[in-house]
């Protein structure tokens, strides 16, 4: 073989090696697709979930973003909270990024779009915060994990408040899966009190006239507490108190929500619900950390999809740990199901039949505090996880 063969063969096995070493320093990345809604209706709740995730990779990684020497990488997308467009972005991510698994999104509608897509690809799908129950109920399949709470935990819980005798509610709600879901599961809930009117309406509803004086009607005779419940992501639904209910002597009761929502609670000192989260609330380590950190880079508490995001994190930190870098569907499925991980809310644990992460609820009453800017939540107590009865509504 003479010198230009050889040099040719060197540059050729040259190029060779480093499209091998390329490919393998690319194979060492844990890739991760967060797919949320960076913009839409929903917008304010998928950014808290994309730093609550951060964060928490973050801390959960010793803050190197590495696992088993391989780098965490994590590729942001906006499905603006439009469902084709959620489950044409998770394809994409599966399909072309070659993404291990992925987390999101922030819309029920959403995440229903997204689950035959995870199954499709035989990949882990981490849904975080969208809510409504069918995600882990009817529409659910093997590869769906869920740390956000689900509208029957957020529905039980906010039972323990508003549940007594000699009480009407009517349920005021978007007609969406999210505000379907929670009704359903927030009337299945209830023993004590009796639910007199279901109202729907639009998700992007501004003007809360028509429907606000429909719920008057159905409860303004009625003798006894009368209460209008309130599902709802996004807006201000609080409108409704302008039209002076106070005259029928009927209450408004939520849960809990995000900082800048809960101004309008100022309207309702002393009024009763359950919270999925509220930084003062829980008490342990990893809040402690979450809370410090987020006051250090924003200088405000995180906030209620903040903790989500970083649950979410901690769970698949975890996880990885766990199966030593292994990402593989059916070894992360072993290693999941039934697996317990510390988070803000104190210790989160996989139910194996669904995969609904189980987590404390936080029942409370508002308090008008000058220092805050939004109705204060002082907790009455913790509801923890074995206290509430939650259905398995899949059919596994």
């Amino acid at each position: 073989m003479n010198r230009r063969q050889l040099t040719s063969l060197a540059v050729h096995m040259a190029g060779l090696l480093a499209a091998t070493l390329g490919a393998a320093a690319q194979a060492q990345d844990i890739k991760i697709a967060h797919i949320y809604s960076k913009t839409g209706p929903l917008e304010a709740y998928g950014k808290q979930t994309q730093t609550g995730l951060m964060m928490g990779l973050d801390f959960a990684t010793g803050g190197t973003m590495t696992l088993n020497g391989r780098k965490i990488v994590v590729i942001e997308k906006d499905d603006q909270g439009k469902p084709d467009l959620g489950k044409n972005l998770l394809a994409a991510a599966y399909g072309d990024d070659k993404v291990d698994l992925a987390v999101g999104p922030t819309a029920s509608p959403v995440a229903l779009a997204m689950l035959p897509v995870a199954e499709e690809y035989k990949k882990i799908l981490l849904v975080e915060p969208a809510v409504a129950d069918s995600i882990t109920g009817e529409k659910w399949n093997k590869y769906i994990f869920r740390t956000g709470r689900n509208s029957s935990q957020d529905a039980i819980a906010n039972a323990v408040a508003v549940d007594k005798d000699g009480v009407s509610i009517v349920t005021m709600a978007q007609d969406s899966a999210f505000g379907r879901d929670g009704v359903k599961a927030f009337k299945e809930a209830l023993k004590k009190s009796k639910l007199v009117h279901e109202e729907y309406l639009p998700p992007a509803t501004t003007d809360f006239t028509a429907g606000a004086q429909r719920m008057i009607d159905k409860l303004k005779a009625l003798p006894g507490r009368k209460i209008i419940f309130i599902i709802w992501a996004g807006g201000n639904p609080f409108k409704i108190a302008d039209m002076d209910l106070k005259r029928y002597g009927i209450e408004i009761a939520t849960g809990g929500n995000i900082l800048p929502a809960m101004v309008s609670y100022k309207q309702f000192p002393g009024m009763e619900g359950a919270a999925y989260y509220y930084f003062g609330m829980p008490k342990n380590p990893v809040n402690e950390v979450l809370v410090a950190r987020h006051y250090s880079q924003f200088k405000s508490p995180p906030d209620f999809f903040t903790a989500g995001g970083f649950s979410s994190a901690m769970a698949l930190v975890t996880a990885l740990k766990k199966t030593n870098g292994d990402t593989s569907a059916d070894k992360l499925i072993a290693t999941m199901e039934g697996m317990s991980f510390d988070t803000p809310k104190g210790k989160m644990t996989f139910r194996k039949e669904d995969h609904q992460a189980m987590q404390s609820m936080y029942h409370f009453k508002i308090k008008v505090d000058p220092a805050f800017a939004w109705g204060v939540p002082e907790l009455i107590r913790e509801i923890k996880p074995e206290e509430m009865n939650v259905p398995i509504r899949n059919k596994r």
